[in-house]
């Protein structure tokens, strides 16, 4: 996957007088930092589905597993544009950011051996997963690998508030 990097644009309108726009690699490295992403998809009937889960940023894209017969899974299938929200919730500091993309299935399974390994660097021995058939497997589970490389993300600093938008 190629990497690149953002043009990053800085909204004053909706920023403090003395904020500044958030750095990407700050942005980069919270969103390889985040313990938790919410990840929000459409169902079939155009009403949202928000669920948490957990997540990687690697080689510049946000990866997330699933089961097939999940509702993220299927409203994927369905229409693969998303977003993925991660940050703090308190008014008084960190970054909120979000990412939007569309979640692509990762079939390559060098690139799943890569990822799966990031999971496990990441989150420990819990999330250990052998790659086999393009999934990832644990025990008895399956799991589905999406890829979201970002088209924007948005960054809203808190203290002084900020709004940061980052196009690929």
């Amino acid at each position: 996957m190629t990497v690149t990097e953002p043009a990053t644009h800085f909204d004053s309108r909706y920023s403090d007088p003395e904020a500044t726009a958030t750095e990407w690699p700050s942005a980069r490295r919270a969103l390889t930092e985040a313990p938790l992403y919410w990840l929000s998809t459409v169902r079939p009937g155009g009403r949202p589905h928000t669920t948490p889960l957990i997540g990687v940023w690697h080689e510049g894209a946000l990866y997330f597993c699933t089961g097939a017969g999940e509702r993220k899974n299927l409203n994927l299938e369905a229409n693969p544009w998303c977003a993925l929200i991660t940050g703090r919730n308190d008014l008084a500091g960190g970054t909120d950011l979000v990412v939007e993309g569309r979640a692509e299935r990762e079939r390559d399974e060098d690139v799943l051996r890569r990822v799966a390994a990031a999971y496990l660097s990441k989150y420990g021995e819990d999330w250990r997963f052998s790659v086999r058939d393009n999934a990832f497997v644990h025990g008895p589970g399956v799991a589905l690998v999406y890829a979201v490389s970002p088209t924007t993300v948005f960054g809203f600093a808190k203290g002084p508030y900020g709004q940061t938008r980052w196009s690929f």
